[in-house]
């Protein structure tokens, strides 16, 4: 199959959001004959019939719908990269991306990250809150440079280093019979109702293993997406849940809950950093790493 060139797939999802040649040539400033020609050559390129003419207008046919997913896909790549690019003529000397889990973005990134810019003004930073099975997945792949994630978390095939300690607590309604506790562990509090984060969160993965080797299940009666959401489900009494303590001072002015120090020893969380191959970072993205460890890797 021939290349196909960019005017050809911007035309094509022209007619797509038109459903009909004329509005579409008008719209691409071009001849409409040249629009029909274009469309001709494009499915006898490909083998198949993109569109279904129609008195009317046009209507796409599976195989337009296919290239039309793709199209668009291409097209929003392209514009992101031109955005991207142009930054570099106007004063950008380096780019560096992040993903993180939600408890680095909220405990500890953005003073680690101000720190950064303000030393390095000119470099873009790209940070995407992920949960820690993402963020593995996307540093693993080449999606990201550096990747924040629970310690526990197995990194197979990454080079790690530490980044920072978080606290867990237990979280209740101040009306709650467990809110009067100095220290509690995990076991105590597993017959309560639980609120918690969806499946693939790591810290949700770690109140399983850690449950399930007490023996005592916990019961989780809702799960959602965001801590935020965990603290205000508590306020409400819908059940209790377990949160990095700094995560829920950022909530704490506004919600009525209270919050317990787990005794167990794991509740003392370790954040680490990963990244695939550190020969490879780009000097901006080693130097980003260097910052957020506190000590240039060997």
């Amino acid at each position: 199959m021939r290349r196909i060139d960019f005017v050809t797939l911007r035309l094509f999802v022209a007619i797509a959001d038109e459903r009909n040649l004329t509005r579409a040539a008008e719209r691409e400033h071009l001849a409409l004959a040249a629009v029909s020609k274009r469309i001709s050559d494009l499915e006898g390129q490909l083998g198949i019939a993109l569109l279904y003419r129609q008195s009317k207008g046009v209507e796409l046919t599976p195989a337009g719908h296919a290239l039309l997913h793709h199209a668009r896909h291409i097209l929003d790549n392209l514009q992101q990269m031109s955005a991207d690019l142009s930054e570099f003529s106007e004063g950008v000397k380096g780019h560096v991306r992040i993903h993180a889990n939600t408890s680095a973005v909220i405990e500890f990134l953005p003073e680690d990250l101000s720190a950064f810019s303000q030393r390095h003004p000119e470099v873009k930073i790209d940070l995407e809150e992920r949960v820690s099975s993402e963020t593995l997945h996307a540093v693993r792949e080449g999606l990201t440079d550096i990747g924040i994630f629970a310690g526990h978390m197995p990194a197979e095939g990454l080079q790690v280093y530490p980044y920072r300690h978080d606290q867990l607590v237990l979280v209740t309604p101040r009306t709650h019979p467990l809110a009067g506790r100095e220290r509690i562990g995990l076991g105590e509090a597993a017959g309560y109702d639980f609120i918690g984060l969806q499946q693939d969160a790591s810290l949700h993965t770690l109140l399983q293993q850690t449950a399930a080797q007490l023996g005592t299940p916990l019961r989780l009666r809702i799960q959602v997406r965001s801590f935020e959401a965990i603290c205000r489900m508590i306020h409400t009494g819908m059940g209790i849940g377990v949160l990095p303590e700094q995560v829920v001072r950022n909530y704490l002015p506004v919600l009525d809950v209270s919050t317990i120090p787990l005794s167990d020893a794991w509740a003392r969380r370790e954040l680490k950093i990963g990244v695939r191959n550190l020969d490879g970072l780009s000097i901006t993205a080693r130097q980003m790493l260097e910052h957020l460890i506190g000590d240039p890797p060997g």
